[in-house]
């Protein structure tokens, strides 16, 4: 016996797929024009660091007489290499320091339960929301009165504790199993031992994430350096940058080769660790 289909119900069809590749299609279209506004300034920069002078307001995307001139001129008129060099120890330091602090920190607040704990966190936290230029002044008469001005030192210290630090690992630290922690201290680890040995080598997602934040944040840091930076040599990057402005005109094509080579360290650390700090930004927000 056959039925024949019935007139009220005709075969539609399926549309799903199709709504799908549309979808996608439309999610991959807004993905490269997001790249391309990502990376055609980065592009911009380079062509016109190795623009002549001649050239230098030319919007070829290709200069026709490519020249390396700017970066010798940037290398010869600016301690351009030691500048790199003092702006990676002074990241690197802070860097390290502000993830040693946050973990002493972030423990004793989870380990130790104080009555005045919620309020220590709380007042770290509001700590946070404080802007530069409020704490300028007292750390540049703190860094005086100690002989740091002019100083790698001096740009060190005053960014060795921070409250983003101290929260991303006080948030990380909460998760961790309590029953280990307290095994450990059954079997008579100190709090040292129990710290160095159990909890950090088990937190490596925070801890790199946060090492990538700082330092790229110390990396970029510009008004305290600018505050305490005297000579060029003790200086780092950033100044230098700000070397090729003046009021009378900017050196466009040695700015744009001095911000290359500046950038130069930032795009390989993050091509590197780019998971890292993908992951780091989702986690954590951006600073």
């Amino acid at each position: 016996m056959t039925t024949d289909a019935s007139p009220d119900r005709p075969l539609l069809p399926s549309t799903g797929l199709k709504d799908g590749s549309i979808r996608r299609f439309a999610v991959h279209a807004v993905m490269i024009v997001l790249s391309f506004l990502s990376i055609f300034p980065i592009y911009w920069m380079i062509v016109t660091s190795l623009r002549p002078e001649n050239e230098i307001f030319s919007t070829s995307l290709w200069p026709s007489n490519p020249s390396l001139e700017n970066y010798v001129f940037v290398l010869t008129c600016i301690p351009m290499t030691g500048m790199l060099v003092n702006t990676t120890i002074v990241s690197a330091a802070t860097a390290v320091l502000q993830v040693v602090t946050g973990l002493f920190a972030a423990y004793a607040l989870v380990r130790w339960r104080m009555r005045l704990s919620g309020v220590i966190h709380g007042l770290i936290a509001l700590s946070w929301l404080v802007p530069f230029q409020v704490t300028m002044i007292p750390n540049y008469v703190f860094a005086s009165r100690l002989g740091l001005l002019d100083t790698l030192t001096g740009l060190i210290v005053p960014n060795a504790a921070h409250a983003f630090a101290i929260l991303l690992l006080y948030n990380a630290m909460r998760s961790f199993p309590t029953e280990i922690l307290e095994a450990a201290r059954i079997d008579g680890a100190s709090s040292w031992k129990i710290l160095w040995q159990i909890v950090v080598p088990n937190m490596g997602a925070p801890i790199a994430s946060l090492s990538i934040i700082a330092f790229i944040s110390a990396w970029n840091e510009y008004f305290w350096p600018l505050l305490l930076s005297r000579k060029p040599e003790n200086s780092v990057v950033r100044i230098g940058l700000q070397m090729f402005m003046s009021q009378e005109g900017n050196l466009w094509g040695p700015l744009m080769a001095a911000a290359a080579l500046a950038s130069l360290p930032i795009l390989v650390i993050y091509l590197v660790l780019q998971r890292h700090v993908i992951e780091s930004f989702m986690k954590s927000g951006i600073r």
